[in-house]
C-alpha cells in the first residue's frame, strides 16, 4: 500500500465514523424538533381554546348589557310654577331611528339641585302610533340616584320599534317647592332583549 492509498482508507474509516456521529446528531436533533413543535402546538392549542371561551362568555354577558346613550352630559330642567298658566314643564329627547324593543330598560340618574325642589318626576314614552305611556319615579333629592325602568312598566306602548321621544316632566302638583331645577343625567336604554 502506498502511501496515497493509506490517506484514502484513513478517510474512508474517519468520514465513514463521522457520518455515523452525524446521523445520531441528526437523530437527536430531530426528536428535540419533535419535542418542541408537539409543545408549541398544545400551547397554541390551550391559549386559543381559553381566549375562545373568555371572548365567547364575554360576548354573552355583553349582549345583557347592551346600552345605548341617549343623552351626553346632565340635562338642567329649570321650572317655575309661581305662574298657575304654566303647570307642567318638560324635557323631551328624539328617539327617531331607535329600534326600542332590542332594549329592556330605560336607565338614567336624577337629582334636586336643592331639597326644595325635590318630589316626583314622570317619565313618559310616545311612539309613531301616537301611544302615550308614562311612569312616575318617587322622592326625587339633591343626591345623585340611578333609576333602571323595565320598559314593560311602559303598558300602553305596543311598538317599541318606533318610538318617537322620552320626555321627562315635572308638575306643578308633585314638586316641593314652585320654583328649581332638577338635573337628569347618564340618560340610555340598557339590556338586550332575548328572543
Amino acid at each position: 500500500m502506498n502511501r496515497e492509498e493509506i490517506y484514502d482508507h484513513l478517510a474512508q474509516v474517519y468520514l465513514g465514523k463521522r457520518k455515523k456521529a452525524d446521523n445520531k446528531s441528526k437523530q437527536k436533533y430531530n426528536a428535540w424538533l419533535f419535542i418542541n413543535i408537539v409543545t408549541a402546538l398544545v400551547i397554541f392549542a390551550s391559549v386559543f381554546y381559553g381566549l375562545n371561551a373568555f371572548l365567547h362568555q364575554r360576548r354573552s354577558s355583553l349582549k345583557s348589557n347592551i346600552i345605548l346613550s341617549l343623552h351626553n352630559g346632565p340635562v338642567n330642567l329649570a321650572y317655575d310654577f309661581r305662574n298657575p298658566t304654566v303647570p307642567t314643564k318638560s324635557f323631551s329627547l328624539s328617539t327617531y331611528g331607535i329600534d326600542a324593543s332590542k332594549y329592556n330598560n330605560i336607565e338614567f340618574s336624577v337629582r334636586a339641585v336643592n331639597a326644595m325642589s325635590a318630589g316626583i318626576v314622570k317619565v313618559e314614552f310616545r311612539n309613531t302610533l301616537n301611544e302615550k305611556s308614562y311612569y312616575y319615579i318617587q322622592g326625587v333629592g339633591d343626591d345623585w340616584e340611578k333609576y333602571k325602568i323595565s320598559l314593560d312598566k311602559f303598558k300602553q306602548i305596543t311598538d317599541w320599534s318606533n318610538i318617537v321621544d322620552v320626555a321627562f316632566i315635572v308638575e306643578s302638583w308633585n314638586v316641593d317647592g314652585l320654583k328649581g331645577n332638577i338635573l337628569i343625567d347618564d340618560i340610555c336604554f340598557s339590556g338586550n332583549k332575548t328572543n
